[in-house]
């Protein structure tokens, strides 16, 4: 199930890099779980590898407008999707280097990666994926000095989560830790990772787990459209931001919930006629193309 929603995500996220240069062919990004990839998306795909390979800094990080912890670990999780071994495989060492520059940019006193909540949610979720996977002994080397492991740079990063969500009234997040307003595009990232350092074996309260979601529901209308910010009603259609509540109810386990069955709903009535909304289609297809391998 892990491989298979990476899977997913890379080959939207590498959708969403090509879209700025790259030609990624008019191909569908439809992957059925348990069918064989077809040659022309593996084709793609290892174009894809081969980009960002190519693309990555000496110092591990990626060159971009957005910049920093986040997008290298969307890079990160390509890499462990390729199916290489990710200690001594093709991509190792682009691995390890991502990984080194993911800690490094890390606040080593607040876990906070930088820049927005939205780098950190991104961040945190690749640590969730690398950890246990990648053999961090002689990941630094003494010039490095002391640096954290895989694992306690993840627990650190939870930590600045829920500490952040604390001091938020909403209970959420948004761009800023220490904001007081939040949003489901933002909320949807962090949320993302704390399941996913749940997942790994790290301790994330379920207080947590439950406050999200909770922000959630109130941000679903009962016909299954997602408000951005400030509440439901006023809002624009937006299928990336009803994809991004469909997932995070399905990864917490929630589709008991009537919010879930209500995006759901409404992404399989809309999906063709419906606005990508902020962020264009290729934002709206990374959030559909993982959770399709949940739902």
């Amino acid at each position: 199930m892990i491989e298979r929603t990476i899977f997913r995500l890379t080959l939207a996220f590498l959708a969403v890099l090509m879209v700025a240069g790259q030609d990624a062919g008019a191909q569908s990004l439809e992957i059925r779980s348990g069918d064989p990839v077809p040659r022309d998306v593996r084709e793609m795909y290892d174009r894809g590898l081969r980009y960002l390979a190519n693309r990555q800094d000496r110092d591990g990080g990626w060159q971009s407008q957005h910049r920093g912890a986040g997008l290298a670990g969307m890079a990160l999780m390509c890499f462990m999707a390729s199916g290489e071994d990710p200690n001594y495989g093709l991509y190792s060492a682009n691995i390890r280097r991502a990984v080194r520059y993911i800690i490094l940019a890390q606040d080593k006193s607040t876990g906070y990666f930088g820049i927005s909540m939205y780098q950190h949610g991104f961040a945190m979720l690749a640590l969730a994926e690398a950890y246990g996977m990648i053999d961090d002994r002689g990941l630094w080397t003494e010039a490095d000095g002391k640096q954290p492991s895989i694992g306690q740079s993840l627990e650190l990063s939870v930590r600045s989560a829920i500490t952040a969500q604390k001091d938020n009234s909403f209970k959420a997040w948004r761009y800023s830790p220490s904001g007081n307003e939040a949003d489901t595009s933002v909320t949807g990232s962090v949320l993302m990772g704390l399941l996913a350092a749940r997942n790994a074996g790290i301790e994330v309260p379920d207080e947590a787990i439950d406050q999200a979601i909770a922000y959630f529901v109130g941000m679903t209308a009962s016909s299954g459209q997602v408000a951005y910010s400030g509440g439901v009603g006023g809002f624009n259609e937006s299928l990336a931001r009803i994809s991004i509540g469909t997932l995070v109810y399905a990864v917490a386990r929630r589709k008991d919930l009537p919010q879930f069955k209500q995006t759901l709903g409404y992404l399989k009535d809309k999906n063709n006629a419906g606005t990508a909304g902020y962020g264009g289609v290729e934002y709206q297809s990374y959030y559909q193309e993982i959770g399709r391998a949940h739902v």
